[in-house]
């Protein structure tokens, strides 16, 4: 039995397809969720709790319009695919973007292997501003297309390294196959949404593809990357325009309370971020 609504997930996601464990199915349910489910951080910067229970996941990211980070989206995702009868598996991985040279990170992130058809794929829908919108066959050494460009991965040591086309090949994250139960999920998110070095703390982020490009924020500085093309950047210094890029760009229900608006304008008055 599904642990969350589904029929009310695929009004969310805009979903009018087969309900069959096919791999057309998972890649319409990857790029429509990417689209439609924003990626952000309210929460944490409002100091709420970050809740990964099926229950809280169904009310926040489904039924009152907001977003979330890779634990929220990701484990969402694996409720509704083991509900069309998927076989799913949670993975870890150390994200590698941005990160020094040799530096070695914690396993923060989750990504899901999905099988389909006897064939193992990984589907993320939570990476923030890289996050590939379609499932990624688990075969290193090929360049693989998604509607937003195209990734590869690479074997490295008992795992996999995981790049994606940024203008030129970057790293994302590496991962192995060592399955992650909810236990290890709960202790991650935790840390990363309580401890005060955290990014998810430091800054407001939020991210959403959309048909040829993909929208990024942090704090106030708002990028337009288009596919194979240039990025557009610019500053967000008024509260109420950074309110509705929120609404309107990255289609979030903002939540209603009055910590938010003193919040956003304190962001917009900050200089540039640095990306």
């Amino acid at each position: 039995m599904a642990a969350v609504d589904l029929d009310g997930y695929f009004h969310r996601v805009g979903y009018l397809g087969n309900r069959s464990p096919t791999l057309d199915t998972l890649r319409d349910l990857q790029l429509r969720h990417t689209e439609a489910i924003p990626f952000e951080n309210l929460n944490p910067l409002l100091g709420w709790p970050v809740r990964l229970d099926p229950a809280s996941l169904e009310q926040k990211l489904v039924h009152d319009g907001r977003g979330g980070y890779c634990y929220e989206h990701n484990l969402l995702f694996r409720h509704v695919l083991e509900g069309l009868g998927f076989r799913v598996v949670g993975l870890a991985a150390r994200v590698l973007l941005n990160a020094p040279v040799g530096a070695v990170r914690p396993k923060t992130h989750v990504l899901l292997l999905v099988e389909v058809a006897g064939q193992p794929y990984i589907a993320d829908v939570g990476f923030g501003g890289q996050t590939p919108t379609a499932p990624l066959r688990l075969e290193p050494g090929i360049e693989q297309q998604t509607p937003h460009g195209p990734f590869r991965l690479h074997p490295a040591g008992d795992g996999f390294l995981l790049e994606a086309d940024m203008g030129g090949w970057k790293p994302l994250y590496r991962f192995d196959l060592r399955e992650q139960h909810i236990v290890d999920y709960e202790v991650a998110n935790w840390y990363v949404s309580t401890h005060p070095e955290s990014h998810f703390l430091n800054a407001l982020l939020a991210a959403r593809p959309a048909a040829g490009r993909r929208y990024g924020l942090r704090d106030n500085e708002l990028a337009v990357h288009a596919v194979g093309g240039p990025t557009e950047r610019r500053v967000i210094s008024d509260a109420r325009e950074l309110r509705g890029i929120l609404s309107d760009l990255f289609r979030l229900t903002l939540p209603d309370t009055p910590a938010l608006d003193p919040m956003l304008e304190q962001i917009a008055a900050k200089p540039a971020a640095t990306a």
